[in-house]
């Protein structure tokens, strides 16, 4: 774990600390951005090649394409598979609003399902299909991978396009095989609290298949194929060369930063125990936590006890996605319980790389206080 492991005491456990993250490596992300200041590559520039090329080495597929977040990086993977208006696209009701915003940029129509109680992963048996469904969002909530058997199984014997939303799980692992080379593509961020984080906003879209890859590309880029030569009514969606630079450095770090994350799930877990509910681990692969979620009752009562005592937390998400003003006019075929039961009950504790042993057990010991004053 992190070196202030020697603390004896702790007072205050922040839910996320950047300039903790950042300072270790502070002069290698300086070199970066010196590299790209001195060569001038700062819009499809030597830096944005060789991450893409580092990053899908990384993932373990033949393409990554830049681009300017994770929300454009479902928005164009959608659109360079073919997805588009009179489309409807399954995604699950418990996550980020993006995952379904992207469906919506893509001239498409989220239909809603609902996730498993113990992951918050995508449930298939919940999802409807009809003739105008083309795709499904395995979304990889929480550093966890989706059971990627059932959720392929489900897709081709309906014909439907699998995109993975892996905005939480930069290096996670089911089996053999990364998130990010399941799919026929891949949503990738690089928000800056993510596993893989930037500096600022960023994506990514992994994918082996040729036409995707130069599609994104074009659509990424203004439609153009070649300079002057443009095909489609693109975008301007590029990862700037800055960007591409951090992420170079950063990379070399990512499995040790989720190994220090796992970690601290371990010391969760131990200290917790019985208090309350936690994300069930599917033994067939390996969780990077990008967050660690309990299910707790009164969580904003739990929530204020723990901030009285100095601990940060987050709820991620709620309300649940389908509930959303934007999705208003969207019908959903059963009530999504298991969704809305996570969308209220979840609290994200205290999780990133440079987080103390001693400062996840105060963090749990505090949880476990709380819980016990709320139930009472």
């Amino acid at each position: 774990m992190g070196s202030l492991d020697t603390i004896a005491t702790t007072t205050s456990v922040p839910f996320m600390s950047l300039a903790r993250h950042h300072a270790p490596i502070a002069a290698d992300l300086r070199a970066a951005f010196d590299r790209v200041l001195d060569d001038g590559g700062f819009v499809l520039g030597r830096d944005l090649e060789e991450f893409e090329r580092e990053f899908a080495s990384y993932c373990g597929v033949r393409h990554c394409i830049g681009v300017g977040s994770g929300t454009a990086a479902l928005t164009l993977s959608l659109l360079a598979a073919g997805v588009g208006p009179g489309d409807e696209v399954i995604v699950p009701a418990h996550t980020f609003i993006a995952s379904a915003l992207a469906v919506v940029h893509a001239g498409a129509t989220p239909v809603f399902c609902d996730v498993d109680d113990g992951t918050g992963l995508i449930d298939v048996d919940s999802a409807s299909v009809n003739e105008r469904t083309a795709a499904i969002v395995a979304v990889h909530l929480y550093g966890q991978i989706c059971d990627m058997d059932a959720v392929d199984t489900f897709a081709s014997r309906h014909g439907l396009l699998v995109i993975e939303d892996a905005a939480q799980a930069h290096g996670a692992r089911r089996g053999k095989r990364r998130a990010g080379s399941f799919g026929s593509a891949a949503a990738f961020s690089f928000y800056p609290s993510k596993n893989l984080g930037a500096l600022g906003d960023g994506g990514a879209v992994c994918t082996d298949d040729e036409e995707i890859a130069a599609g994104v590309r074009r659509l990424r880029n203004l439609g153009q194929a070649e300079k002057g030569v443009h095909l489609e009514a693109g975008m301007n969606e590029r990862l700037d060369g800055i960007q591409a630079a951090i992420l170079r450095a950063k990379l070399k770090r990512l499995d040790e930063w989720n190994a220090s994350r796992r970690d601290t799930a371990a010391i969760y877990r131990e200290a917790i125990g019985e208090a309350c509910g936690t994300l069930v681990e599917d033994p067939a692969g390996e969780c990077v936590y990008h967050l660690f979620p309990v299910r707790v009752p009164n969580r904003d009562m739990v929530r204020a006890l723990l901030a009285e005592r100095g601990v940060g937390s987050g709820v991620h998400y709620w309300p649940a996605a389908h509930r959303h003003l934007p999705f208003a006019d969207i019908q959903t075929a059963e009530p999504l319980e298991r969704a809305v039961r996570w969308s209220e009950e979840e609290l994200s504790l205290p999780m990133f790389p440079e987080l103390t042993d001693n400062e996840a057990r105060t963090a749990a010991n505090a949880l476990a206080t709380a819980i016990e004053e709320v139930v009472q």
